[in-house]
Protein backbone atom coordinates (compact mmCIF):
# COMPACT_ATOMS: atom_id res chain seq x y z
CA UNK A 1 0.00 0.00 0.00
CA UNK A 2 2.86 2.39 0.77
CA UNK A 3 4.43 1.69 -2.61
CA UNK A 4 1.13 2.59 -4.30
CA UNK A 5 0.85 5.73 -2.16
CA UNK A 6 4.33 6.90 -3.14
CA UNK A 7 3.59 5.99 -6.76
CA UNK A 8 0.50 8.21 -6.55
CA UNK A 9 2.60 11.25 -5.61
CA UNK A 10 5.14 10.33 -8.33
CA UNK A 11 8.22 9.69 -6.24
CA UNK A 12 11.12 8.17 -8.16
CA UNK A 13 11.76 4.45 -7.76
CA UNK A 14 14.96 5.15 -5.84
CA UNK A 15 13.10 7.37 -3.36
CA UNK A 16 10.36 4.75 -2.98
CA UNK A 17 12.94 2.04 -2.27
CA UNK A 18 14.48 4.22 0.44
CA UNK A 19 11.12 5.03 2.02
CA UNK A 20 9.88 1.42 2.26
CA UNK A 21 13.25 -0.20 2.98
CA UNK A 22 13.49 -2.34 -0.15
CA UNK A 23 16.27 -2.81 -2.66
CA UNK A 24 16.06 -0.67 -5.78
CA UNK A 25 15.58 -3.78 -7.94
CA UNK A 26 12.62 -5.01 -5.87
CA UNK A 27 10.97 -1.57 -5.82
CA UNK A 28 11.51 -1.21 -9.56
CA UNK A 29 9.78 -4.54 -10.22
CA UNK A 30 6.82 -3.46 -8.05
CA UNK A 31 6.47 -0.11 -9.83
CA UNK A 32 6.71 -1.82 -13.23
CA UNK A 33 3.75 -4.03 -12.25
CA UNK A 34 1.75 -0.90 -11.39
CA UNK A 35 2.60 0.64 -14.77
CA UNK A 36 1.63 -2.56 -16.57
CA UNK A 37 -1.69 -2.56 -14.68
CA UNK A 38 -2.35 0.96 -15.96
CA UNK A 39 -1.52 -0.09 -19.51
CA UNK A 40 -3.86 -3.10 -19.39
CA UNK A 41 -6.80 -1.08 -18.05
CA UNK A 42 -6.57 1.80 -20.56
CA UNK A 43 -9.61 2.22 -22.79
CA UNK A 44 -8.15 1.54 -26.23
CA UNK A 45 -11.51 2.11 -27.93
CA UNK A 46 -12.07 5.61 -26.51
CA UNK A 47 -13.21 8.04 -29.21
CA UNK A 48 -12.48 11.73 -28.67
CA UNK A 49 -14.79 14.40 -30.00
CA UNK A 50 -15.29 18.17 -30.05
CA UNK A 51 -12.17 20.34 -30.26
CA UNK A 52 -8.99 18.32 -30.63
CA UNK A 53 -5.32 19.34 -30.58
CA UNK A 54 -2.75 17.21 -32.43
CA UNK A 55 0.99 17.52 -32.02
CA UNK A 56 4.10 15.37 -31.84
CA UNK A 57 7.13 15.66 -29.62
CA UNK A 58 10.56 14.04 -29.34
CA UNK A 59 12.09 12.40 -26.30
CA UNK A 60 15.52 11.09 -25.33
CA UNK A 61 18.84 11.40 -27.10
CA UNK A 62 21.92 13.13 -25.76
CA UNK A 63 23.54 14.33 -28.97
CA UNK A 64 23.92 18.03 -29.56
CA UNK A 65 22.69 19.50 -32.80
CA UNK A 66 19.29 19.72 -34.41
CA UNK A 67 16.30 19.63 -32.11
CA UNK A 68 12.67 18.73 -32.80
CA UNK A 69 11.69 17.19 -36.13
CA UNK A 70 14.55 15.30 -37.72
CA UNK A 71 16.69 15.22 -34.58
CA UNK A 72 18.89 12.12 -34.45
CA UNK A 73 18.48 9.59 -31.63
CA UNK A 74 15.10 10.93 -30.52
CA UNK A 75 11.91 8.91 -29.96
CA UNK A 76 8.88 10.45 -31.71
CA UNK A 77 5.63 10.53 -29.74
CA UNK A 78 2.26 11.57 -31.15
CA UNK A 79 -0.30 13.15 -28.87
CA UNK A 80 -4.02 13.84 -29.20
CA UNK A 81 -5.67 16.12 -26.65
CA UNK A 82 -9.40 16.70 -26.27
CA UNK A 83 -9.93 20.19 -24.88
CA UNK A 84 -11.40 19.98 -21.37
CA UNK A 85 -11.16 16.22 -21.72
CA UNK A 86 -8.59 13.48 -22.04
CA UNK A 87 -5.28 12.93 -23.77
CA UNK A 88 -3.81 9.96 -25.63
CA UNK A 89 -0.12 9.52 -26.40
CA UNK A 90 1.69 6.84 -28.40
CA UNK A 91 5.27 6.15 -29.41
CA UNK A 92 5.36 6.08 -33.22
CA UNK A 93 7.90 4.82 -35.74
CA UNK A 94 7.91 8.04 -37.75
CA UNK A 95 5.96 11.27 -38.31
CA UNK A 96 4.80 10.49 -41.84
CA UNK A 97 1.28 11.43 -42.90
CA UNK A 98 0.27 7.76 -42.83
CA UNK A 99 1.39 7.21 -39.23
CA UNK A 100 -0.25 10.37 -37.88
CA UNK A 101 -3.46 9.87 -39.84
CA UNK A 102 -3.87 6.24 -38.76
CA UNK A 103 -3.75 7.14 -35.07
CA UNK A 104 -6.04 10.15 -35.56
CA UNK A 105 -8.69 8.14 -37.41
CA UNK A 106 -8.66 5.45 -34.70
CA UNK A 107 -8.90 7.98 -31.86
CA UNK A 108 -10.92 11.01 -33.05
CA UNK A 109 -14.55 10.93 -34.14
CA UNK A 110 -15.21 12.21 -37.66
CA UNK A 111 -16.70 15.70 -37.75
CA UNK A 112 -14.49 16.93 -34.89
CA UNK A 113 -12.54 20.19 -35.13
CA UNK A 114 -8.84 19.37 -35.29
CA UNK A 115 -6.12 21.93 -34.57
CA UNK A 116 -2.50 21.39 -35.67
CA UNK A 117 0.59 23.38 -36.54
CA UNK A 118 1.74 23.85 -40.15
CA UNK A 119 3.49 20.48 -40.45
CA UNK A 120 2.64 19.03 -43.90
CA UNK A 121 2.09 15.48 -42.60
CA UNK A 122 -1.29 16.73 -41.35
CA UNK A 123 -2.49 17.72 -44.83
CA UNK A 124 -4.74 14.67 -45.33
CA UNK A 125 -6.95 15.38 -42.29
CA UNK A 126 -9.42 17.50 -44.24
CA UNK A 127 -10.10 14.57 -46.59
CA UNK A 128 -11.01 12.23 -43.72
CA UNK A 129 -14.04 14.05 -42.35
CA UNK A 130 -12.39 16.51 -39.97
CA UNK A 131 -12.58 20.29 -39.73
CA UNK A 132 -8.86 21.06 -39.90
CA UNK A 133 -7.51 24.41 -38.67
CA UNK A 134 -3.82 25.34 -38.42
CA UNK A 135 -1.66 27.75 -36.50
CA UNK A 136 1.63 28.91 -37.99
CA UNK A 137 4.11 29.18 -35.11
CA UNK A 138 6.50 31.19 -37.25
CA UNK A 139 3.95 34.01 -37.18
CA UNK A 140 1.95 33.50 -33.96
CA UNK A 141 1.20 30.91 -31.28
CA UNK A 142 -2.56 31.43 -31.34
CA UNK A 143 -5.29 32.95 -33.46
CA UNK A 144 -8.51 33.02 -31.52
CA UNK A 145 -9.40 29.40 -30.76
CA UNK A 146 -6.82 28.12 -33.22
CA UNK A 147 -3.91 26.97 -31.05
CA UNK A 148 -2.27 23.84 -29.68
CA UNK A 149 -1.12 25.34 -26.39
CA UNK A 150 -2.85 22.65 -24.36
CA UNK A 151 -0.99 19.94 -26.21
CA UNK A 152 2.35 21.73 -25.88
CA UNK A 153 1.70 22.36 -22.19
CA UNK A 154 1.20 18.64 -21.71
CA UNK A 155 4.52 17.87 -23.43
CA UNK A 156 6.30 20.36 -21.20
CA UNK A 157 4.76 18.81 -18.08
CA UNK A 158 5.67 15.27 -19.17
CA UNK A 159 9.30 16.19 -19.84
CA UNK A 160 9.57 17.93 -16.48
CA UNK A 161 8.17 14.88 -14.68
CA UNK A 162 10.40 12.46 -16.58
CA UNK A 163 13.50 14.49 -15.70
CA UNK A 164 13.42 13.26 -12.10
CA UNK A 165 13.98 9.67 -13.27
CA UNK A 166 17.43 10.66 -14.64
CA UNK A 167 17.05 8.70 -17.85
CA UNK A 168 14.51 6.11 -19.04
CA UNK A 169 15.36 3.17 -21.29
CA UNK A 170 13.68 2.99 -24.71
CA UNK A 171 12.14 -0.34 -23.72
CA UNK A 172 10.45 1.06 -20.59
CA UNK A 173 9.68 4.53 -22.00
CA UNK A 174 6.17 3.61 -23.30
CA UNK A 175 5.18 2.52 -19.78
CA UNK A 176 6.31 5.83 -18.28
CA UNK A 177 4.48 7.67 -21.05
CA UNK A 178 1.23 5.83 -20.35
CA UNK A 179 1.64 6.60 -16.66
CA UNK A 180 1.69 10.32 -17.53
CA UNK A 181 -1.40 9.86 -19.71
CA UNK A 182 -3.13 8.06 -16.81
CA UNK A 183 -2.33 10.86 -14.34
CA UNK A 184 -3.57 13.55 -16.74
CA UNK A 185 -6.82 11.77 -17.63
CA UNK A 186 -7.62 11.15 -13.96
CA UNK A 187 -6.40 14.49 -12.61
CA UNK A 188 -9.69 15.11 -10.79
CA UNK A 189 -9.96 11.56 -9.38
CA UNK A 190 -8.35 9.56 -6.59
CA UNK A 191 -5.20 8.11 -8.19
CA UNK A 192 -4.55 5.78 -5.24
CA UNK A 193 -7.95 4.08 -5.53
CA UNK A 194 -7.72 3.85 -9.32
CA UNK A 195 -4.25 2.30 -9.10
CA UNK A 196 -5.50 -0.32 -6.63
CA UNK A 197 -8.46 -1.09 -8.93
CA UNK A 198 -6.14 -1.44 -11.92
CA UNK A 199 -3.87 -3.75 -9.96
CA UNK A 200 -6.78 -5.91 -8.80
CA UNK A 201 -7.94 -6.11 -12.40
CA UNK A 202 -4.81 -8.16 -13.18
CA UNK A 203 -5.72 -10.77 -10.58
CA UNK A 204 -8.16 -13.49 -11.75
CA UNK A 205 -11.27 -14.18 -9.67
CA UNK A 206 -10.62 -17.57 -8.10
CA UNK A 207 -13.79 -17.68 -6.00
Amino acid sequence: MWIIKFFEVELSTRRIAQQVGLSYHTAFKAITVLRLAILVQLDADLLMTGEIELDESYFGGRCKGKRGRGAAGKTPVFGILERNGVVKVEVIRDVTAKSLLNMTVKTVRRGSIVYTDKFRSDDALMFCGYWHLRVDHEKRFASGKVYINGREGFWSDVKERLAKFHGVSKEKFPLYLKEMEFHYNNRSKNIFNLTVQNLCGLVPDLL
